[in-house]
């Protein structure tokens, strides 16, 4: 196969203006000040942690930016190999002129400066989205997120119901359902109500999208008012079965909200927290194998006008995930996420939901950036393996055009995201 066939198919698809459907980005601050808002990243703090930096001098208060950088810098030759450090070369030299292959404790005082000089610049944020081709990003926004003091055509809000569906039972939790809804929750009816004003908040600031992050073990289903009344009589007492209950009404309820708003529900399903509990902030978290989309059947019979794209932590769980979706008019695949984001797992991931899904169905990635300058090299790694695909898969093996290779990229970079999200 011709690399040069890859390079053109990879050059029309580096063109497209893009919508992240998914990211953590603070619309106060979306863009990176120091380096050390790039280093702070989750990826490089748990693997440096992993090639031996004690989680002390990672984290705490009186670490300074530079301190941060420093330490950090000692493990990146450790961490040469991995596609995350290929990121950040990628990200120091398109924003930072940054022309050295690595990055090690002898040059990071250079790098930083050359950081700390660009990012100074006061339309910083504006050279990030040009330069990245990014049109706009979704939110992550707590369900007591006010919504204001930023675009929300740019940064565009996405409901959050972890702590909704969850974490009820915990008092702060119902004083900030209160605060944000001005309904006291104390029945399955207010619990209703209150939700319902959440949705007409987010709707009304143009929110696109409902997500939540689910364990293994949860399995939605439809429970009866009847069946949760007296939970809410004793919230901050409620059992462990109780409170699974309580978390399949509130969930279910959130389903009924998004069938009525017309906003699709995101599933990222199969995250267990703090299963390393020594490890870095956002470094405990992993998955196992007990995760199935059999125990969502119930939701996506129940809701076949709502949407639900789906992302998976597991690359053994794509398939399952490729069947359900192949099958479900309201299922479709979504992006790449957190341990299947490497190239080795989106390549063999991608290629099956190329070949069974129909094209219409699939957001092909989104970054899960926390900050802005993370969408140029993350969407670069996953433009080059969809050009490889389409070259490999389709111009070579189906004799399609080049350009008709582009237009199926076009379909799942751009096209559905506009489709599915309205934007």
């Amino acid at each position: 196969m011709s690399s040069t066939l890859i390079e053109r198919l990879h050059g029309e698809l580096d063109r497209l203006p893009l919508v992240d459907p998914h990211t953590h980005i603070n619309p106060h601050a979306p863009a990176s000040t120091t380096l050390a808002d790039i280093l702070g990243y989750h990826y490089y703090t748990e693997l440096a942690h992993s090639a031996g930096l004690p989680r002390e001098q990672i984290e705490g208060p009186e670490v300074t930016p530079r301190e941060k950088v420093a330490r950090l810098a000692t493990k990146l030759p450790d961490l040469e190999n991995t596609i995350q450090h290929h990121w950040l070369l990628e990200m120091c030299r398109e924003f930072f002129g940054f022309q050295e292959d690595s990055i090690h404790p002898g040059n990071w005082e250079t790098l930083y400066n050359l950081a700390d000089k660009k990012m100074s610049s006061p339309n910083w944020e504006q050279q990030v989205l040009d330069q990245s081709r990014l049109l706009g990003v979704f939110l992550t926004n707590d369900f007591d997120d006010p919504l204001t003091g930023f675009d929300t055509k740019k940064y565009i809000p996405c409901l959050r119901t972890d702590d909704l569906v969850f974490h009820l039972t915990n008092p702060t939790v119902q004083a900030r359902l209160k605060s944000a809804s001005a309904v006291d929750v104390n029945n399955p009816a207010t619990l209703r109500q209150a939700v319902g004003q959440l949705f007409e908040h987010f709707h009304r600031n143009g929110a696109k999208a409902c997500a939540i992050s689910l364990p293994p073990d949860f399995s939605p289903a439809a429970v009866t008012d009847a069946e949760v009344a007296a939970i809410f009589e004793h919230l901050s007492t409620a059992t462990d079965d109780e409170k699974k209950t309580l978390s399949q009404f509130v969930f279910w309820t959130l389903a009924e909200f998004c069938a009525e708003f017309k906003l699709p529900f995101d599933l990222m399903i199969g995250v267990n927290r703090k299963v390393y509990p020594a490890g870095v902030y956002q470094g405990q978290d992993l998955f196992d194998q007990r995760t199935s989309l059999i125990q969502y059947r119930a939701l996506f019979n129940a809701f076949p006008q709502v949407t639900f794209p789906i992302s998976v932590l597991s690359h053994a769980a794509n398939q399952e995930l490729v069947s359900y979706s192949w099958i479900f008019p309201n299922v479709v695949t979504n992006g790449h996420w957190w341990y299947s984001n490497i190239p080795a797992y989106i390549e063999t991931d991608c290629r099956s939901r190329l070949q069974a899904v129909p094209q219409t169905k699939q957001i092909g990635y989104y970054s899960d950036m926390y900050k802005l300058e993370f969408a140029l090299p993350k969407f670069g790694m996953y433009r080059r393996t969809l050009a490889k695909v389409l070259a490999e898969d389709f111009v070579i093996a189906r004799g399609w055009s080049e350009d008709k290779a582009v237009q199926l990229g076009k379909t799942t970079l751009r096209d559905n995201v506009q489709r599915i999200f309205g934007v």
